[in-house]
């Protein structure tokens, strides 16, 4: 006798994405300059780290950026010189659904709540996307009174841009405008 439960022909591809929750914003009330990034990606994920995809070039770029050895440091005292240095990291994506890494692959995304910002960051100056999908919200931050600078991506899904090229807009996160 063959059964009728339709579960029984279910699919992997049938069953939603598990929702994901990204990771705690690092910054302080000395925070200057706020990089936003999309949404960790699968690497940082499981790392419970920002930018922990041995491929991504956010930690090389704020190295020659900063002119500090931050690809060498454990990451604890990565996050340290950043503070020190008086930049925050986060992501515009507090949680949503994906499959793998790509951020045209996120779905259901909810933001993360930017109103307490200026409150948690009272010297905040510049807030900087890293890419596209943050950079969505580069208009919302500068009519917040902000400035504002759109990175290229350092994920290395941006292989269109080589590193130098990258690091010549990246550069201008510390220059004032």
């Amino acid at each position: 006798m063959r059964s009728t439960d339709s579960s029984a022909t279910a699919t992997p591809l049938d069953i939603a994405p598990p929702a994901l929750t990204g990771l705690a914003p690092v910054l302080d009330k000395q925070t200057r300059i706020l990089l936003l990034g999309s949404f960790p990606g699968a690497a940082s994920l499981a790392a419970q780290q920002y930018y922990g995809h041995p491929q991504n070039q956010f930690w090389k770029l704020l190295s020659a950026v900063l002119n500090i050895d931050l690809v060498s440091l454990p990451y604890p005292q990565r996050l340290k010189a950043l503070l020190a240095n008086n930049i925050g990291v986060w992501d515009v994506i507090a949680a949503c659904e994906r499959k793998g890494s790509l951020d045209s692959a996120i779905r259901n995304a909810q933001h993360n709540d930017f109103a307490p910002l200026k409150k948690r960051c009272p010297k905040l100056k510049r807030v900087c996307f890293n890419g596209k999908t943050s950079g969505k919200l580069e208009a919302a931050f500068a009519e917040a009174g902000f400035e504002t600078l759109v990175l290229p991506s350092s994920s290395p899904a941006n292989a269109s841009w080589s590193f130098a090229r990258k690091l010549e807009v990246w550069s201008k996160i510390v220059k004032t405008q």
